[in-house]
């Protein structure tokens, strides 16, 4: 752990160090998991039994909505529990998505070809410019939607590793950009249609004829991209890697050093097996006469959604298999089909941790959203700020802030969206608040606390990822390096947002940051 000049320690550090020492006395996070879910499933009985209830307009279903608390300890919710346990597993998101993704990683990986080609990277880019290049890739990624947190998060680490540098703090950076920059990117794409799909049935449910665009916050995305890429280099290199200190494991597994022959001709080979995959993958998706594009049964266009949102997974596993297998065949690492299995079956022994926490994860994850204690939570919540006597600056920061609370308890975006949407999009046009800059202050908020939220689906496999290079990091280790980030991506982008709407910027084309209200605001609780 580093110093200041006089020996001591920082504030920021001691205080990461308590989180870290804190967190980390716990129970193994399967343990912790265990204790939530029971939690819940006490808590869930006593909601229901004080006939805990809310109504509000579900944007996503079109249709006011009451939803009554659900008991998971009466016989019903004992019942619930047993029965749904598989499928809770089975049906846990991060599942196919990591283990699909890590069968073709598996490959690249035990062919050498990601470790040749971040070698020839680390050598090509300046050791100062990697950690802008690792959060800048992250934020990027999530055009790609879940597939980041698979990718990019584990090459993180092991570029970190390979320019000698702390492994967990590569891998962090990654993480800040893929899960705490999901909301910004160079181009709109899956996230920016569900969510103005959301706001624009809450326009419509409030008797607004005002209609979000899905580049309607184009703008703001572009600069949040750059911004959130220099905020995470600057924890990165100024609060995290000192919080780690020195790294005590093995370096020379990723260690950088000159390519051989057959590793060049390899990467040559890899590459040209790559770009060949590429241009297959355009010609099945391209806009034209592309198979995978289908009819949207709403607007009658074609679309890519449908595969984006399913069939991309696959396409990232060819992508690294496809590659990794030319690159094995020719420095002679794969020989047979055997070896080319094995690739796969060595990638899967280094899952079996993560299965295991998923287990326990996906029920904790199944409970809270069965028993409606999240929803609950986040209407009541809702109600409350509504009535606060705020508007302006200061509501757009309470929202913000709001938000990023209920981020920690509701994983899902367009599910915390559909229920807050219909309530803030008609309030804060009452203020002259465009739904552009409601659904951005939303967004601002939902990303930043995805990091340190042990609901969201991938925070078991992130932390599997880190016990890879520190066996003894736990929940403790995985928040007190995240937090920072959390910090200062809502500190900093709600600035910028704010910023933004001070200059009265557009937010995307022909998307105000302020409008006229077009229409009195309509009751909906």
């Amino acid at each position: 752990m580093k110093t200041n000049n006089n020996g001591k320690k920082s504030f920021v550090q001691r205080s990461l160090d308590w989180i870290e020492k804190v967190g980390n006395k716990l129970p193994h996070p399967v343990v912790i998991f265990i204790i939530l879910s029971i939690i819940t499933i006490l808590v869930s009985e006593w909601v229901y039994r004080a006939g805990v209830s809310v109504e509000f307009f579900d944007a996503k279903a079109n249709e006011t909505t009451t939803i009554n608390a659900i008991s998971l300890f009466n016989s019903e919710g004992l019942y619930y529990i047993f029965q749904s346990a598989v499928s809770n597993f089975t049906g846990f998101a991060p599942m196919g998505t990591v283990l699909v993704t890590m069968l073709g990683v598996g490959v690249a990986e035990w062919s050498g070809l990601i470790g040749s080609a971040l070698t020839k990277l680390i050598l090509k880019v300046p050791n100062s410019l990697l950690t802008m290049v690792i959060v800048f890739a992250g934020i990027i990624s999530n055009i790609a939607s879940d597939a980041g947190y698979v990718v990019v998060v584990p090459l993180g680490a092991i570029m970190f590793a390979g320019a000698r540098r702390h492994p967990i703090a590569g891998l962090a950076a990654a993480f800040a950009g893929v899960s705490g920059g999901f909301s910004a990117n160079l181009m709109f794409g899956p996230t920016d249609a569900l969510l103005s799909g959301i706001t624009n049935v809450a326009l419509n449910s409030s008797g607004n004829p005002y209609e979000v665009s899905i580049n309607g916050n184009w703008y703001f995305l572009i600069v949040s991209t750059f911004v959130l890429t220099i905020v995470g280099t600057l924890i990165t290199e100024k609060v995290v890697e000192p919080h780690l200190g020195a790294y005590h494991g093995d370096f020379n597994e990723h260690e950088a050093s000159e390519l051989s022959l057959k590793e060049e001709k390899g990467l040559k080979n890899a590459g040209i097996a790559l770009l060949l995959s590429l241009v297959v993958a355009f010609l099945l998706m391209n806009p034209w006469f592309g198979p995978f594009q289908t009819i949207d049964p709403e607007t009658g266009q074609k679309t890519l959604q449908p595969f984006m949102n399913s069939g991309l997974l696959f396409m990232v596993f060819l992508l690294f298999a496809v590659p990794g297998y030319v690159f094995g065949k020719t420095t002679g690492k794969i020989k047979d089909s055997n070896d080319f299995v094995e690739s796969m079956i060595e990638a899967m022994r280094s899952m079996a941790g993560f299965i295991v926490m998923a287990f326990f994860a996906s029920q904790l994850i199944a409970y809270f959203s069965h028993s409606n204690l999240g929803i609950i939570l986040a209407s009541k919540g809702a109600d409350f700020l509504q009535n606060q006597n705020i508007s302006g600056i200061p509501l757009i920061l309470a929202f913000i802030i709001f938000s990023a609370f209920i981020n920690l308890f509701i994983g899902s975006a367009s599910a915390k969206w559909a229920i807050l949407a219909p309530i803030f999009v008609p309030m804060f046009i009452a203020i002259n608040l465009s739904p552009e800059m409601t659904q951005m202050a939303y967004r601002v908020a939902d990303s930043s606390t995805n990091i340190i939220s042990p609901l969201m689906n991938y925070f078991a496999m992130i932390l599997v990822f880190m016990q890879r290079y520190d066996k003894k990091s736990g929940i403790g280790t995985l928040i007190s390096t995240m937090l920072p980030y959390s910090i200062a991506f809502l500190i900093f982008w709600s600035v910028l947002l704010i910023i933004w709407y001070a200059l009265n910027i557009p937010l995307g084309p022909g998307a105000p940051v302020q409008v006229s209200m077009i229409q009195p605001l309509i009751g909906l609780m």
